[in-house]
């Protein structure tokens, strides 16, 4: 299988039961990034059927390490370059014969998104457009766009968990990009007959996650002796599925999922940011009160924060059988495992992401 390593083979998982036929050639946007990657491996090493097309513009959360284990895989390959570049991604769809897409690129980081959201409307919006458009000309079979549960806005926990019909009411820059590209690929369903699924998951966590998110960015501190920066009182909180669990219910979609329907991705598990950090403290040994007191750093909050997201799931549950097998204490403890061994080699420097306030991305000119 080109792959050895026991963590990377269970994450992996198994194959769907019931493959579907349609599929043949995928492309997937965003395939060399922390869950396109996930997503790609699993396609790839449990679907030899499946020749799958990764286009990636290898911006800084994303590398080609996440990507080794299937570099000479005969069902595999790589094609550098921008999803707003309607050429491109035509000449891709054209040559490759490609019939699925997955459509996961996109500026992801919310902090990012306060400093520069052109960036983010340029890559989520037009980039999704683009791709939409070039879909539409090509008579794409399946066009799986992957959301997030954002897009639904704060969810305090005198309210329901929102369900797949709930309103959009995004509160960042980034989750109004996210939301606009659903409206978009909802759009291209309703006017042009385009067959889209949309998916919106929780927050994950796992291992060849770029360290400017909250698990990763707080295991790598902790791993070269620095600090837990905690925006605010630490009180907001997420819910937090891993990435062997969410690349299976995309896999479960991709194959036996409705077209035009939307599918919330969710979890069981929810933890406050302060909670978070406490409990990796432990991991890393730190028991004594002075000496976790000494690895957090409460720092000025964002603009805006949202308290807490929630997405009720059990659509997934029912109409395709998906359910959660990582716990949080072995999936957080098979993540540190691979950061104490990867975190300072994987991508370039990482030192800007694990400021309190990650170094805002440079602008395009």
């Amino acid at each position: 299988m080109g792959c050895t390593n026991k963590s990377d083979l269970e994450d992996i998982g198994v194959r769907v039961d019931r493959v579907n036929p349609t599929i043949k050639n995928i492309l997937v946007t965003g395939g060399a990034g922390f869950i396109g990657s996930s997503l790609v491996r699993k396609l790839v090493l449990l679907y030899p059927e499946f020749n799958v097309t990764v286009v990636d513009k290898l911006e800084y959360c994303a590398s080609l390490n996440n990507l080794l284990m299937i570099k000479n895989m005969p069902n595999y390959s790589f094609k550098e370059g921008d999803i707003a570049s309607l050429d491109l991604i035509t000449s891709i769809l054209k040559e490759k014969r490609i019939d699925t897409i997955y459509h996961l690129a996109a500026q992801t980081h919310v902090d990012n998104s306060f400093g520069n959201p052109f960036e983010f409307t340029q890559n989520n919006v037009v980039g999704t457009h683009a791709l939409l458009e070039a879909a539409k000309m090509h008579n794409i079979k399946r066009f799986i766009h992957v959301s997030t549960d954002e897009v639904y806005g704060e969810v305090p926990k005198t309210v329901p968990d929102c369900r797949e019909e709930s309103t959009l009411a995004p509160t960042n820059p980034y989750s109004a990009t996210k939301a606009a590209a659903e409206h978009l690929v909802q759009a291209y369903h309703k006017s042009f007959g385009l067959p889209i699924i949309i998916t919106r998951s929780c927050n994950i966590y796992g291992p060849y996650q770029y360290p400017e998110k909250i698990c990763p960015k707080f295991i790598c501190s902790l791993i070269n002796d620095g600090k837990c920066f905690i925006h605010g009182d630490g009180s907001n909180s997420r819910k937090y599925l891993y990435i062997g669990d969410l690349v299976d219910a995309l896999d479960l979609i991709l194959n036996l999922g409705k077209i035009g329907e939307i599918y919330n991705i969710g979890s069981d598990f929810e933890i406050s940011n302060l909670d978070l950090a406490k409990t990796l403290l432990k991991q890393f040994n730190f028991i004594d009160e002075k000496e976790q007191e000494s690895h957090l750093e409460f720092v000025k909050d964002r603009l805006f924060n949202d308290c807490r997201y929630a997405v009720d799931d059990s659509k997934l549950k029912k109409e395709l059988g998906w359910k959660p097998k990582i716990s949080w204490d072995y999936g957080i403890k098979k993540t540190i495992a691979w950061y104490k061994e990867n975190c300072d080699k994987w991508w370039d420097d990482i030192s800007g992401a694990l400021v309190p306030h990650p170094l805002p991305l440079r602008p395009r000119l």
